[in-house]
């Protein structure tokens, strides 16, 4: 047992950047986010005893994030409370660019807008996931993952443009 927590615990430490994306994806605030990671983690925990290895592990543990996210993300919504977006955004990069951090501060901004789906594609789109591995992860078509995520592009330009971020 100690042997099979050291290695997810490895696992984890090597993709927890998968995790804090799709948690700032679908959280306003960095409470929150805290929380959703550690609801994935734990789903991911809870689901690693049937993980086979067919994949890589971090293709599985983008379908588990997302799907914890989701469902999350609906139970998040049913509370009456909602904390605005803070302004400090953490970024997870070594390039401190204050430019490149406003625009990234733009973006998820702009990504809150999206409903929970096309959060995802999103989100697996800018983890360079192809069409093809975007549509495993959400359990659709390659063609209907093609489509959903260039409407998906168009209407996070659309709010971009809209809020004035663009850039």
């Amino acid at each position: 047992m100690k042997e099979t927590e050291n290695i997810f615990l490895s696992l984890i430490n090597q993709h927890k950047a998968i995790i804090h994306k799709v948690s700032k994806m679908y959280m306003n605030d960095a409470e929150q986010q805290r929380d959703l990671f550690q609801e994935i983690v734990m789903q991911l925990w809870r689901a690693y005893p049937t993980f086979k290895g067919n994949s890589k592990f971090s293709t599985w543990m983008y379908r588990v994030a997302l799907n914890t996210a989701l469902v999350y993300f609906k139970k998040d919504h049913r509370k009456v409370d909602k904390i605005p977006l803070n302004e400090n955004i953490d970024v997870i990069d070594t390039d401190d660019s204050e430019a490149k951090e406003e625009r990234l501060a733009y973006l998820y901004k702009a990504v809150q807008e999206l409903n929970a789906v096309e959060k995802a594609l999103i989100f697996l789109f800018l983890e360079n996931q192809s069409h093809r591995e975007i549509a495993k992860n959400l359990g659709i078509s390659e063609v209907n993952a093609r489509v959903k995520l260039n409407r998906t592009k168009e209407k996070l330009q659309f709010i971009i443009k809209k809020n004035g971020y663009e850039f």
